[in-house]
């Protein structure tokens, strides 16, 4: 097979993605003695890494904290100490995102804005809390409806948090985030996550608006490629040019998915460009989740060739069951026509 992908841009990928894994980085933690011990513990055990490459330091929020010079991020374990406000604006006054941990978000959001320090909203992250908008408005649990604080760490507590702090990571530390994912545990899922979707779109993009036959099958699998080396080296898994041949089954993957979506292009008279859109977004991402699943229990590298595969093969057969039959080719018609409204074409 004469695959459709220039091996000098794999390698350039392999480089520039095992160096943006290997940055140094650096991060402070202060903790506020007043709030909960499980707290502490769980914000403490999240950042703990082995990394030789991260430089730690830990501090107890005493009134004379003062930050860091050369850090990353900074992260506060609030509790109900009135300093907490204005050690977040010092740290960011230095250019420095500082992420607030608490189970009290309400409290601690109101008692900096007393102090006359306030917290932006995106900065405070706690348990089971949603995020804010994307014009910043305060999450309900924020306006004292309904949850009792401190918010209790249960073990989807835990989990909400450990989303929540990956994914203001990912924001805050766009430039190193595949650093931190690197390092720490808690960041992997938010950021392959976020891999997955955005390469997705990407995709969707380039099937629609690629009408040259073949031409899209170079940007796309290379796409896939980079999108299989970002969430590996999130997950500590190595990447090298020994291991072609598995990120050839990605290639093989988008074969198989385009040649369908130009089969099933032809079912939808004026929306063929949809079709290929929604079909480069949906093999891909059914690609990068099911690479997401398979570290994330246990797999390694060694296998991620037949893994890649059936997730190509699984997401083409579904394609060439719904392009085959009547009412397939309706919800075809249907999804091209929602990808549209959602992409604004």
């Amino acid at each position: 097979m004469n695959l459709p992908v220039n091996f000098s841009a794999v390698k350039s990928a392999l480089d520039s993605t095992q160096q943006s894994a290997q940055e140094p980085l650096s991060v402070s933690l202060y903790i506020d003695e007043d709030s909960p011990e499980d707290m502490i513990a769980h914000v403490r055990k999240a950042f703990f890494s082995t990394d030789a490459k991260v430089r730690f330091s830990l501090e107890y929020l005493n009134g004379a904290s003062t930050p860091r010079d050369g850090d990353d991020m900074a992260c506060i374990v609030a509790g109900t100490n009135p300093a907490v406000g204005k050690l977040a604006q010092d740290i960011r006054n230095t250019g420095v995102p500082v992420m607030v941990a608490t189970p009290m978000p309400s409290l601690v959001h109101d008692l900096a804005q007393s102090t006359g320090c306030p917290i932006p909203v995106g900065d405070i992250v706690a348990p089971n809390t949603p995020a804010p908008s994307a014009k910043g408005a305060v999450p309900a649990q924020m306006e004292g409806e309904g949850v009792a604080e401190p918010i209790a760490l249960t073990d989807e507590g835990a989990r909400t948090l450990n989303e929540r702090m990956g994914k203001w990571v990912i924001a805050a530390c766009s430039e190193k985030k595949l650093a931190f994912a690197y390092a720490f545990a808690f960041v992997r899922r938010p950021l392959a996550t976020e891999a997955v979707t955005s390469t997705s779109i990407q995709n969707a993009g380039i099937g629609a608006f690629l009408f040259i036959p073949g031409a899209d099958m170079p940007v796309l699998t290379l796409n896939q490629v980079k999108m299989v080396l970002q969430i590996g080296a999130a997950y500590g898994q190595p990447m090298t040019m020994d291991r072609l041949k598995e990120i050839a089954f990605v290639v093989a993957g988008a074969f198989a998915c385009r040649s369908l979506a130009r089969q099933g292009a032809g079912l939808v008279p004026g929306l063929g460009w949809a079709v290929k859109g929604a079909i480069g977004f949906a093999g891909t991402e059914a690609m990068g989740r099911a690479v997401i699943e398979y570290f994330e229990g246990g797999g390694n590298v060694a296998g991620l060739a037949n893994l890649v595969k059936r997730a190509a093969n699984t997401a083409a057969d579904g394609v060439g069951k719904a392009a085959s039959s009547p009412a397939g080719q309706t919800v075809i018609r249907k999804g091209a026509q929602a990808a549209a409204k959602i992409l604004k074409l």
